[in-house]
């Protein structure tokens, strides 16, 4: 439409308004039509994962044992057997493998794992005709001369009434080096020496150089809990000795490393002529046995150089060398913070500073020198030997003998140093005991055998606060309570109890013989290892280390469980699934038993004597070509 401006008379060109709502109404129409069809998308879309969620949540429901995560399978394979001439391996101290280190400080005796393509998968087997040991308390006075068959050491050191051989057994008659008439006169004077003994004071002790543990057998009956360590060397079995006696005991020397035991643990420790050279290497070895006394323990060196004046002549040596050596064991002694406690005879005893009052008084130019705190006291996995005084934290005040509760009433006080374990408490201790005593309890349901003389040597293969070995105390056994060198360090604590254990890591070799265990204990281990320590290793390491006839106790996640069963079928283990003491789901004890498996041999005489024993490998089975032992091998 056109019209005429009023003001210059031009005509201008006026909007349709009925042309402009037309395409807006159609605009509104088709952005209504397409948000209707776009939620009828989206409401359709919701309904449908609704009704899948609904679905899946029904399943749920309908199965509450179904777990989130599938258990872990793993095929069973069965390992072949070792030769013959692998029954004694000791994989970390393997005599085959001494010449490939040092003789200096007899460095070849320390741990030296082989590597990873060097070890074996095979099952150790058993001397011709091992027999399952003799009981406790018998055993502590004989054992089967077939599961110990060393005629070296019986020639050597019948003489001194260490042991001999009658008949099947060895007889153990208490004598030794320096105790002639019995191990049990020689405690009685070294009680007279030190009442502590008598008295639950002194509960904790170490035998360096141990023979055959008879001083450590000794004691148990006197209420102390000895740690015999002997390296392997040329008696070839003196911790083999003594745990088939059912005494504990580990393989160990110093040497270049730390013993793996925490600083300020020990009570007592003892040298009875261990051949140790005290004074040499500035006095490193004994400076590591100052680390691991506790302040207030007791140093007994019964042997060279004590009583020179009336021993000397025996020794090879003169009155004035034997004079010179205990002048300097004394000075070193003196500079280290001991003093001389008694003397008396063959024995003397020195006991270590109970405070850090000497300690202060050393001079900063003195030989040896104070540690610094560059390395952590209780660091003993792999950790070099150092020429310092490891000087007690002076905020311990309650951790020196006689500052402890006397045995038993402290194996249940809370130890001062459990404070410094995240979390630890005497409230998380008295919570972990309670735990334990109903796990025992259920244990012994599972496993009757548990609490009888069936059972005598026992490791708790991850312990924490040693809450297992303290529920069976009353039981007639001994616990090595292992802490791993990787979790936190608790190892003090169960020193500070009263009990006895080691720091080890489980992707290496333990450090004793084959067979040396009744029961095997382990708590979640695989859990905490799995990613560090393969579960095959683990496993046939525990083979090596149990007797034929013992037992394995694994408590673990309900993921690992079917695959150690797996695994443990290929060992020839019987093992059967059990619940816990609450019937938890995520996680099962497996009740294992080792079988007694006879390896074939022939006999080799010569003249009427018998020379060798020959291993008569089996043929194998067709198909996998890996020798399964029969029911008839098998028992």
């Amino acid at each position: 439409m056109k019209y005429k401006d009023g003001k210059d008379g031009k005509y201008q060109v006026q909007p349709d308004k009925s042309f402009k709502i037309v395409p807006a109404t159609i605009l509104v129409l088709v952005l209504l039509g397409f948000s209707f069809y776009l939620g009828g998308v989206f409401c359709s879309e919701k309904n449908r994962l609704e009704g899948k969620i609904v679905q899946d949540v029904s399943k749920t429901v309908s199965s509450p044992k179904e777990p989130a995560v599938n258990p872990l399978q793993i095929k069973s394979v069965a390992f072949p057997e070792c030769s013959a001439d692998y029954q004694d391996y000791t994989p970390c101290t393997d005599p085959r493998r001494w010449r490939k280190y040092g003789s200096h400080r007899l460095t070849f005796l320390e741990r030296h794992c082989p590597p990873m393509l060097e070890r074996k998968q095979c099952l150790v087997p058993p001397p011709d005709g091992y027999k399952p040991p003799i009981r406790w308390p018998k055993s502590r006075d004989q054992c089967w001369y077939r599961n110990v068959p060393y005629n070296w050491i019986n020639k050597q050191k019948s003489n001194q009434n260490w042991l001999r051989k009658e008949g099947e057994k060895f007889m153990f008659p208490g004598g030794g080096t320096m105790f002639p008439r019995g191990v049990g006169a020689y405690v009685d004077l070294m009680q007279d020496l030190i009442p502590g003994m008598k008295d639950g004071t002194v509960r904790t002790a170490i035998d360096t150089g141990c023979g055959v543990a008879s001083w450590g057998g000794d004691l148990l009956d006197r209420g102390v809990l000895t740690v015999s360590l002997a390296p392997r060397d040329n008696h070839e079995a003196q911790v083999q000795f003594a745990l088939e006696r059912g005494i504990p005991a580990i393989l160990g020397v110093i040497s270049t490393q730390r013993l793996p035991f925490p600083s300020n643990s020990f009570d007592m420790a003892h040298c009875s002529r261990c051949l140790i050279p005290w004074t040499e290497f500035g006095g490193i070895y004994l400076l590591e046995v100052h680390r691991i006394l506790r302040p207030g323990g007791f140093w007994v060196l019964s042997g060279p150089p004590v009583n020179y004046e009336n021993r000397w002549r025996g020794w090879n040596t003169t009155v004035e060398e034997q004079k010179s050596d205990y002048e300097k064991l004394q000075d070193l002694l003196i500079s280290m913070c001991f003093k001389m406690y008694a003397k008396k005879d063959d024995i003397a005893v020195w006991q270590k500073s109970s405070d850090n009052s000497c300690y202060n008084k050393l001079a900063e130019d003195a030989y040896p020198p104070k540690c610094d705190d560059s390395l952590e006291p209780d660091s003993a996995w792999y950790t070099p030997l150092r020429p310092c005084v490891v000087v007690p934290k002076p905020e311990l005040k309650k951790s020196a003998l006689g500052s402890l509760p006397k045995w038993p009433e402290r194996l249940q006080a809370a130890p001062e140093r459990i404070s410094n374990i995240p979390g630890g408490s005497a409230s998380a201790l008295k919570h972990d005991d309670s735990k334990w005593k109903v796990r025992a309890k259920h244990y012994k349901k599972l496993l009757p055998a548990l609490g009888t003389d069936e059972i005598r040597n026992v490791m708790d293969m991850n312990t924490v606060y040693g809450g297992f070995a303290a529920a069976v105390i009353n039981d007639p056994l001994w616990v090595m309570n292992v802490v791993s060198s990787y979790a936190a360090n608790t190892l003090p604590v169960v020193y500070d109890r009263g009990l006895i254990g080691t720091y080890h890591d489980w992707c290496e070799a333990f450090s004793t013989y084959p067979r040396t265990y009744d029961l095997l204990h382990l708590d979640g281990l695989f859990t905490a290892e799995s990613h560090r320590c393969e579960m095959k290793y683990v496993l046939l390491e525990m083979d090596r280390v149990l007797r034929p006839k013992g037992y394995a106790l694994i408590r673990e996640s309900s993921y690992f469980v079917d695959a150690i069963a797996s695994i443990a079928k290929g060992l020839r283990w019987s093992c059967r699934k059990e619940d816990t003491e609450f019937d938890a789901t995520k996680e099962k004890v497996l009740v294992c038993q080792k079988k007694l498996c006879q390896t074939p041999t022939k006999k080799l005489f010569f003249c009427g004597r018998e020379i060798a024993t020959l291993w008569i490998p089996p043929p194998p089975v067709l198909g996998d070509g890996v020798y399964t032992a029969s029911s008839s091998d098998c028992t």
